[in-house]
């Protein structure tokens, strides 16, 4: 079981940059990929990137390429994700997601709560 709790949203200007982290408990942080999805109101939630267990292998939508960052720190049982140049676009609530497989669909085992993320124009 991995409990995960996602942190640091809040409103920012079109422009600007916010930090993201999420935190594991749990057994073996470092088994897992971690992802982060994002999901706007009325649209499906959609891959933003993931980083596989060792943090050596890391992957972006191209949407966000250039501008968010995915790292992790296996000591500390975190994942963070910062995110820069922030456009209206990116407005949504992100997820944070562990899977034992560093995929793009979705189909990951376990779920933080989420974290709103709002760029004003």
């Amino acid at each position: 079981q991995v409990q995960l709790v996602e942190s640091g949203g809040g409103l920012v200007q079109a422009g600007g940059s916010l930090r993201l982290s999420c935190a594991a408990s749990g057994r073996s942080f470092s088994s897992y990929a971690m992802g982060w999805f994002r999901q706007a109101p009325g649209k499906e939630r959609e891959f933003v990137a993931v980083i596989n267990w060792s943090g050596g292998s890391t992957r972006y939508a191209d949407s966000v390429k250039g501008r968010f960052t995915i790292s992790r720190d296996n000591a500390k049982n975190t994942v963070t994700l910062q995110m820069n140049s922030l456009k209206p676009e990116d407005t949504a609530v992100y997820y944070c997601a562990a899977s034992l497989v560093a995929g793009t669909n979705g189909e990951y085992g376990y779920w933080g709560q989420g974290t709103q993320v709002t760029v004003s124009s």
